[in-house]
């Protein structure tokens, strides 16, 4: 029997699902991981960790559905970007995955700032500006930091570089992964040789880029036998984790747009050609579907929640616990009974730094505006409204380049909760439109799986046949005052406080 598994690597979580041919869901299993912050602006994991989320979220999967040796399997990654693996000529890990919310290397993204330009940067990567989270600073500051650990690395690698390397023994990656690391040209297809001199590295330390929906080979005896599979694997490149939720929610056209709230706050507008922003602040990246591309930002978004969730919910997560119901589900039925608005109650969520269209890797999380008549409620109810004016930023943009969003599509965890799905639409004035097909990212890696391998004709056939519609939002036009108002205050506190990060973040 053919199958199909999409893995989906997060910030936080790893989900494995099990599809047949048909796109039908067998079984999914997500396994959540810790990151570790071993000083401000360090974000780290063990990159094992990955490895053995996989395994543990296949295990639970096979619990419920029998893999069979005459079955074969097609697998596909929907990865996180920026996140940076470094390994040796044998395959050793040298040290901890540096995890793309990481923003250490300041002082390597001015130094391409300054040799480079933002301007030049932006026509040649797509990316807005010199960021300490995009990989190529990273590796600067390796060298510049750990010398030893920059001499012994054979491979700089992306988590789905790793994962197709270790699986198979074959260096790949593609477009919509490695176009925001700041040395490959977007236009071009091909590596910036300029950054990769500048930083210190050979073209050969970087997987070969390829399309998406491509075989990169068949799984190894030993990877098959550590996993537990006991049938033919052959794995394929996938798709930046954003790319593959806008696939898995159908959202492949021009005109379309998909919003993911997972760890990060992600927007998606694919368009059939570059476009570039004359004011410079939306990033162009490259998309799934050959030579297309797609208008592509995202901030910390669901880790805020989650934060949010860890360190003050701690009464709805020891009921979730007892099996008494999920703690977002609890949190989101709490915030159902404060008003839009909250009270005049705003938040800044750049726990992690903003990005765009309002760059600046110094940001931090705000509150403004509390009281004493301000409940742990209305704290949760801000923070899915800062998410909510986020996305309005971001529509904003578009528009401003003239690019015409006709429909909304949401995805990812934020997804699920219907109290914040209204909150983004009234916030917004738009129609927010939700899918059938649960864990999209995984729906959409298993989809390029199956092109890569013939199960599908096409990406656009297999999304045809298989993604409906489930909810559609509309905006409550009697709430748009108080919306504006609390965004035109979101939009002036940021404004305003800039100087303040700056001075914080010295």
């Amino acid at each position: 029997m053919q199958l199909l598994i999409g893995l989906d690597v997060g910030t936080t979580a790893l989900k494995v699902a099990l599809f047949d041919a048909h796109g039908t869901l067998l079984g999914v299993s997500t396994q959540e991981y810790s990151l570790q912050t071993p000083q401000v602006n360090f974000v780290e994991v063990d990159a094992e960790t990955y490895w053995e989320a996989f395994k543990a979220g296949l295990d639970e999967i096979k619990e419920k559905y029998e893999i069979k040796a005459d079955d074969e399997i097609s697998l596909a990654i929907s990865a996180q970007g920026e996140t940076l693996i470094c390994i040796d000529k044998n395959g050793k890990v040298l040290r901890k995955a540096i995890v793309w919310m990481d923003n250490r290397a300041v002082d390597e993204a001015k130094a391409m700032a300054e040799h480079f330009g933002n301007e030049q940067g932006y026509k040649v990567t797509g990316q807005v500006s010199f960021e300490p989270c995009w990989p190529a600073p990273k590796i600067l500051w390796i060298k510049n930091h750990e010398p030893e650990v920059f001499a012994n690395t054979d491979r700089f690698l992306l988590v789905e570089d790793y994962l197709i390397y270790r699986m198979t023994g074959y260096f790949y990656t593609e477009g919509s992964l490695v176009c925001s690391s700041m040395y490959w040209d977007i236009t071009k297809k091909c590596y910036w040789k300029e950054m990769l001199d500048f930083i210190g590295i050979r073209e050969s330390q970087l997987a070969e880029v390829a399309e998406s929906a491509v075989v990169a080979g068949e799984m190894l005896d030993e990877a098959r036998e550590d996993l537990g599979l006991p049938c033919k694997v052959t794995v394929t490149t996938g798709a930046l984790d954003q790319v593959a939720g806008a696939i898995g929610a159908g959202n492949i056209k021009e005109g379309m747009f998909s919003e993911t709230i997972g760890a990060a706050l992600a927007i998606c507008a694919p368009v059939s050609k570059p476009v570039f922003d004359p004011n410079q602040k939306m990033p162009l990246h490259y998309f799934a579907l050959p030579d297309t591309y797609m208008i592509h930002t995202f901030t910390t978004g669901g880790m805020t929640l989650r934060w949010f969730r860890d360190k003050f919910c701690s009464n709805e997560m020891a009921v979730e616990a007892l099996g008494g119901g999920d703690a977002y589900d609890a949190i989101s039925k709490e915030v159902a009974e404060v008003a839009p608005g909250c009270d005049g109650l705003v938040m800044l969520p750049h726990l992690s730094g903003s990005l765009a269209p309002d760059v600046n890797a110094n940001a931090k999380g705000v509150w403004f505006g509390f009281s004493l008549n301000h409940t742990k409620a209305h704290f949760a109810r801000a923070i899915m409204e800062s998410l909510a004016f986020i996305l309005r930023r971001n529509l904003s943009a578009l528009k401003d380049m003239g690019i015409t969003v006709k429909e909304v599509r949401s995805l990812g965890g934020g997804s699920k909760s219907k109290v914040w799905n209204q909150i983004k639409a009234d916030a917004n004035d738009i129609t927010l439109v939700t899918v059938k097909s649960k864990e999209a990212a995984c729906l959409g890696a298993a989809i390029l799986a199956g092109t890569a391998t013939g199960v599908f004709k096409s990406v656009e056939d297999a999304v045809a046949n298989m993604i409906q519609v489930k909810d559609e939002y509309h905006a409550q036009p009697e709430l748009k005052p108080v919306y504006d108002k609390n965004y035109e205050m979101y939009c002036k506190l940021f404004k305003d406080l800039t100087e303040c990060f700056d001075e914080n973040a010295k």
